[in-house]
């Protein structure tokens, strides 16, 4: 089977799963593991971001979605040339990765004979069986069930460590610039970390907010985790809206890519850092490679 994938978080499903042999084909943001864009053949590019502010980066997504540009380009050609047996794409959002439409078509005109696996979650439960569907689809059953049993197993004795322990309220912000909420399963996390979420709502997409809203949430801790980052630069948002967040209250910045926003096996980390984070007494604190405290 040739397996291509169209999203960063089911390349990191793919390799997961041992499947790194079948797979063909990936996006330019497939960067775990690092290898992938380096080894496999790039079907999808995007938008050159490097070097903007979180706010120039809102500003060029906005204005190219009120102008019906794409965000993403699928050079047919590679993607035909790789003969795929099995897509896997998205159609959550078409900010985050290609939308299914576009694929869809794409492949009803070039590659007719290959599957479309679209990866929809919305909550936490549902990224496992997100990894159940492309285990399945690409034969390995039994190794998917056993992926999310260990998973779920490590939720498990998270959930043992914090529970009946008090739920710190925790302000996460997706995004600075405008300062964002998070939804789908990221609420989720900190529910299964010994939290409570106080900005945004599971299952729901996330939310423009300003940042009087995050001080009526009368967080115990704040947690910066933009999307499309990793710690260090995370650590650097954080610290420049400082003077925005509530004084006394603990800011932390997130590794956003590796352990929050892309639906994969790695969101089990960050349910263990964000413990970390929340109950450090009975949970180890995370590495600084995964968290970093600003105050």
């Amino acid at each position: 089977m040739r397996i291509v994938s169209l999203l960063p978080s089911a390349t990191e499903i793919v390799y997961t799963l041992g499947l790194e042999e079948q797979l063909a084909g990936v996006t330019f943001e497939c960067d775990e593991p690092a290898r992938a864009r380096l080894d496999k053949t790039v079907v999808v590019g995007g938008l050159d971001t490097a070097g903007l502010t979180p706010g120039q980066v809102d500003a060029l997504v906005r204005e190219r979605v009120a102008s019906g540009a794409s965000l993403y380009v699928l050079d047919e050609d590679a993607l035909h040339a790789l003969s795929p047996d099995l897509v896997i794409g998205q159609d959550l959002c078409d900010v985050c990765a290609l939308p299914a439409q576009e694929i869809t078509s794409t492949l009803a005109r070039r590659s007719a004979g290959a599957r479309l696996l679209t990866l929809d979650p919305h909550r936490l439960d549902d990224v496992l069986r997100c990894i159940e569907s492309v285990g399945a689809a690409a034969g390995v059953d039994d190794r998917a069930m056993a992926l999310t049993s260990a998973l779920r197993a490590r939720l498990d004795r998270v959930g043992a460590l914090v529970r009946g322990r008090e739920q710190p309220r925790v302000a996460m912000l997706e995004w600075i610039d405008p300062p964002f909420a998070p939804g789908h399963w990221v609420p989720d996390l900190v529910t299964a970390a010994g939290g409570r979420s106080v900005l945004g709502s599971a299952g729901d997409r996330s939310m423009q907010i300003d940042w009087a809203t995050v001080g009526s949430s009368a967080p115990d801790a704040i947690v910066v985790a933009p999307c499309g980052y990793r710690v260090a630069d995370a650590a650097a948002q954080a610290r420049s809206v400082l003077h925005h967040l509530p004084a006394g209250v603990p800011v932390w910045a997130l590794d956003a890519d590796g352990l929050v926003v892309r639906p994969g096996p790695r969101l089990v980390d960050g349910v263990e850092a964000l413990a970390g984070v929340l109950h450090p007494d009975v949970v180890p604190v995370p590495a600084s490679s995964a968290a970093v405290r600003l105050r």
